[in-house]
């Protein structure tokens, strides 16, 4: 068994079982493809994960400490009043565990008895006591970073940010529609490594979107409870290499369990 991929969780950690969540992570998965999220949540196959992006963590977590010496002190950052937002990091006894994996920012969903959870990086408040979340991404690509749009998941940020936006709103908070992304973009342009990499920072602001969240919420009860497994997505990588492998070995005569075997999925 790969020490690394472990397909099969136990029960508890499934849909019904005591220590099931959905976090924003799985409804993520589930709007990219229902049939990988049923696999995953129902039927407790987990589809593999990519590698972990350490250098991403390592800026994500120096960014938390460079806000937090701001949080402490009540001061803006720089980087607000370079783009004209004025707003300081937001201090709240809670806050270490809603930027906690595995934890977050939680709510009990009544109409679907999901407990709901996302972890943020940050959150920002403003002058009128709104709430803004804030998020942290790290990339190197050759354009300068200003809109949500320069970015290839646009999408998917834009879908997280309304989770946490939704799940501050259900806590009782007045939210911000703006949210913010911190931007660290890595320069390929020195002459050599020389042991460091020099970033770009921009602040990118994002009009959140948290209508379609209930509406999501709902569907996924109906895909948890349901009979039937879900149509898999088209654009699904996953469900189409499944499909794929399952073809092939359909084409090999004479192996035993191959023969007359379609598609899996």
């Amino acid at each position: 068994m790969s020490q690394y991929y472990k397909p099969n969780r136990k029960p508890d950690w499934n849909y019904g079982g005591p220590k099931w969540r959905l976090s924003r992570s799985k409804i993520e998965l589930f709007m990219g493809c229902p049939r990988c999220f049923y696999i995953d949540n129902k039927l407790g196959t987990a589809r593999p994960r990519g590698p972990a992006f350490t250098l991403n963590v390592a800026v994500d977590t120096l960014l938390k400490k460079e806000f937090d010496v701001h949080r402490a002190k009540g001061t803006k950052h720089p980087l607000c009043d370079v783009y004209g937002v004025d707003a300081v990091p937001f201090s709240h006894p809670e806050l270490d565990t809603w930027r906690e994996n595995f934890k977050g920012i939680e709510h009990l969903h009544a109409p679907t008895g999901f407990t709901v959870s996302g972890a943020v990086d940050d959150v920002w408040v403003d002058k009128e006591k709104r709430l803004i979340v804030v998020d942290y991404k790290a990339t190197s690509k050759d354009e300068k970073i200003e809109t949500l749009a320069d970015s290839s998941w646009a999408a998917q940020y834009s879908r997280q940010l309304g989770v946490y936006q939704w799940l501050l709103r259900q806590k009782g908070f007045a939210v911000s529609d703006t949210g913010y992304f911190v931007y660290a973009n890595a320069s390929t342009e020195n002459e050599a490594f020389d042991r460091k990499l020099e970033f770009e920072v921009t602040l990118v602001p994002h009009e959140g979107d948290a209508t379609w969240v209930e509406g999501a919420l709902r569907s996924i009860k109906e895909c948890l409870d349901g009979a039937a497994r879900p149509d898999s997505s088209p654009e699904c990588d996953f469900c189409a290499y499944r499909n794929a492998a399952a073809a092939a070995e359909a084409t090999v005569s004479g192996k035993a369990g191959t023969k007359g075997r379609g598609t899996l999925f």
